[in-house]
């Protein structure tokens, strides 16, 4: 498979489609009969910046997704309603609820708002949950748990929430977080045991969801991809959790590592990352998505990517 700059998409800017907004990894845009364009970019983002760009993760994130969308179509309502492009998804323009839900099956993360990090911080009163003394790195919790946090608009920061604070704020109304709270238990559980069956452990995830115009519920944005999810792999986890060593994984955790190991990636600019690191980081992205789905990840032909994006879009344009 080629590795060059054609198989990156930094940035897709299309001036033929209406009403642009540009998020940390996507570009989407608002029709005006209610549907939304949806390009995932190559953009890899950690502690709310951009710190890479990683070819072929869009088209990875994309498919993925679109995978899991088609798996869990049954337990609630999805925003898809096309794939034109391997990077693109139409979908229904929804009104985001202002709260992301996060399922955790396991003390783990490195984001300031993981559990592991604020655990280790002393903290043992978290999203709603108390935590016993003793707990250690990557260890598995007793089951599953919610810990909801803001959801930050305009490239703002997450904060970590519980379920009195996201009611007593009017963030959502009692039936609303039932309802989501409902959906990502049932989502999450069905993550786990599809991929054991793929001899991986869906560690921790993150779910939006918002209102269509009838004010239903439905599960937006990404699910269950190794952007929005962590994933260990089932067959050495115990041997490194017994070790104390960091599981082996297909998220995104090295690169993070890699950046919070020389600077305050919260604060400090973000140090150039090895050319070689993004390479190795584009081959986890495929191989994570041949491993969860146990498909083939087809290679993109050697065209620049917002070139193959434009023409396949060209009947959305004004």
């Amino acid at each position: 498979m080629p590795f060059t700059a054609a198989n990156a998409l930094a940035d897709a800017t299309l001036p033929e489609l209406p009403n642009h907004y540009r998020g940390k990894v996507r570009d989407s845009y608002d029709l005006p009969d209610g549907r939304r364009i949806m390009i995932a970019s190559d953009r890899l983002s950690a502690f709310d910046r951009v710190l890479a760009v990683i070819p072929h993760k869009g088209q990875v994130l994309t498919q993925m997704a679109r995978y899991w969308f088609d798996h869990t179509a049954d337990i609630c309502p999805n925003h898809v309603l096309e794939y034109p492009d391997p990077n693109v998804v139409v979908g229904r323009r929804l009104t985001i609820l202002p709260v992301e839900i996060v399922v955790r099956n396991y003390l783990a993360g490195t984001t300031g708002t993981s559990i592991l990090t604020l655990y280790k911080q002393g903290q043992r009163d978290m999203y709603g949950h108390t935590f016993p003394d003793g707990l250690r790195d990557n260890q598995r919790l007793a089951q599953p748990i919610i810990t909801p946090s803001s959801k930050a608009f305009d490239a703002g920061h997450d904060e970590p929430m519980t379920p009195d604070e996201i009611l007593d704020q009017g963030l959502l109304t009692a039936a609303q977080w039932e309802t989501v709270s409902a959906y990502a238990l049932a989502l999450f559980d069905r993550g786990q045991r599809m991929a054991a069956e793929r001899g991986l452990i869906l560690v921790d995830t993150k779910y939006e969801f918002g209102t269509d115009t009838d004010g239903r519920i439905v599960l937006a944005d990404e699910i269950h991809t190794p952007d929005s999810s962590r994933y260990w792999i089932a067959e050495t986890y115990e041997a490194k959790f017994a070790a104390g060593e960091r599981p082996d994984s297909f998220d995104k955790d090295f690169v993070r590592s890699w950046v919070a190991a020389r600077c305050d990636p919260y604060v400090d600019p973000i140090p150039e990352i090895p050319a070689a690191m993004i390479e190795e980081t584009s081959k986890v992205y495929i191989r994570a998505f041949e491993a969860i789905t146990g498909l083939p990840f087809e290679p993109p032909a050697d065209e620049p990517v917002l070139d193959r994006v434009r023409r396949n879009l060209a009947r959305y344009f004004a």
